[in-house]
């Protein structure tokens, strides 16, 4: 760029997990632009839809037969997860948690709650949705110590809001990310979803699984989930999905289907373009193995940045899976005060020497660089993120 070179630690917001303009991918979509650009799949039939419908039930968690709709978009998945869980339950309440991002159009914004700019000015919003802390063990909210808590924050849920505000015979599904995203990056104890999805199957509840940003070989596993050891309901996705090409999907168990044809429709879904960059993705992460790379990488990754943080004071936690990686700033490690400035303050540092960088949460930043992405520049990406550490605290 202006005959600069820069190294990318964000993946176009967790997008491009292939890499920039893969070959094979480009060459899948310029040989399909070539036959036809689009037809309406959710009214005929096209062969490369069905293919990637048919590859997308394989590889994600669940032996149980499942169906597939197209979106366009990560918030397109979750407001078609919305409406397949309500009709199929019959049941109008949601649960989310604090510092969740689902999405910004209304249905999905109703269970976003990272930042309150994304709902100001917009109340109200859907009705039945109830926010509950997330299992943020750093700032744990309910002031308790892992693991001798019992993972207070996911039983609470049962032992006191069912119990008090919220009945769970009128709950359709709870909305979860394996990891937190825009939250700032927050990896659960390993006890966290199967204790959600304990709650769930009790009382009747659907558990759905929000992959858009974590999917795709993101954290070392095809799927974020599958750290866990659960089998989730439904599953949306969306980013990773088309390596830059707009395509979104739920996967979910076949008996929750729409009982009427039209119920949920969409025009663009799963368009012929969008699903061929998508079935060529999904080939491309196998054959080159990305998910192991993601995994190898990614331990690179964590214990470069656990050397930074005994270096740097700024660095008041390290954390995630695979290459989908945070470190939280704060101003003092014993108070864990909030340093967003201090957070600007790096990533403003890195880009003039060459790194792209991204916020996430209130004041951590995200290392997400793409799958692909070689050895060395990954090390010289966070010999440059060290430096910018440095240069802030030489400032202060």
């Amino acid at each position: 760029m202006d005959g600069n070179l820069y190294i990318d630690f964000t993946s176009g917001i967790g997008v491009l997990n292939t890499g920039f303009s893969h070959p094979e991918i480009v060459k899948a979509v310029k040989e399909q632009v070539e036959k036809l650009v689009h037809f309406a799949g959710t009214d005929f039939y096209y062969r490369v839809q069905v293919d990637l419908a048919e590859k997308l039930t394989q590889i994600t968690p669940g032996d149980y037969e499942k169906k597939v709709f197209f979106t366009n978009s990560g918030t397109e998945s979750v407001e078609a997860a919305i409406k397949l869980t309500r009709w199929s339950t019959q049941r109008k309440r949601f649960i989310a948690f604090l510092g969740a991002f689902h999405g910004r159009t209304m249905g999905s914004l109703s269970l976003t709650a990272s930042k309150t700019v994304h709902r100001a000015r917009f109340f109200p919003t859907m009705e039945g949705v109830t926010h509950i802390p997330y299992a943020y063990c750093y700032r744990c909210p309910y002031r308790q110590e892992y693991p001798s808590c019992g993972m207070y924050c996911a039983k609470i849920l049962e032992e006191l809001y069912f119990e008090t505000a919220v009945p769970p015979e009128e709950v359709a599904a709870i909305f979860v990310e394996p990891v937190q995203g825009e939250g700032g990056y927050i990896v659960p104890p390993k006890e966290f979803i199967p204790e959600l999805k304990r709650i769930a199957e009790r009382h009747g509840i659907l558990l759905v699984d929000d992959e858009v940003q974590a999917g795709f070989g993101r954290t070392g596993k095809f799927f974020a989930v599958e750290h866990y050891g659960v089998v989730p309901d439904v599953i949306t996705t969306a980013k990773a999905l088309g390596s830059g090409y707009p395509i979104g999907a739920i996967i979910f168990r076949k008996e929750l289907d729409f009982g009427v044809q039209g119920a949920h429709s969409n025009t663009y879904g799963g368009n012929l373009v969008a699903s061929t960059a998508a079935l060529k993705t999904i080939e491309v992460i196998e054959k080159e193995r990305l998910v192991e790379r993601s995994r190898r990488l990614g331990e690179l990754m964590r214990k470069r940045l656990m050397e930074m943080q005994e270096k740097h004071e700024l660095i008041g936690d390290v954390r995630g899976l695979g290459l989908m990686q945070a470190t939280e700033l704060v101003k003092d490690r014993r108070t864990k005060e909030y340093a967003p400035k201090e957070r600007e303050m790096v990533v403003e540092e890195a880009l003039k020497r060459g790194l792209i960088l991204l916020p996430a949460g209130r004041s951590a930043i995200r290392y997400i660089p793409p799958l692909v992405i070689e050895e060395e520049h990954l090390n010289a990406g966070l010999d440059v993120l060290d430096e910018a550490f440095s240069a802030v605290e030489k400032k202060l």
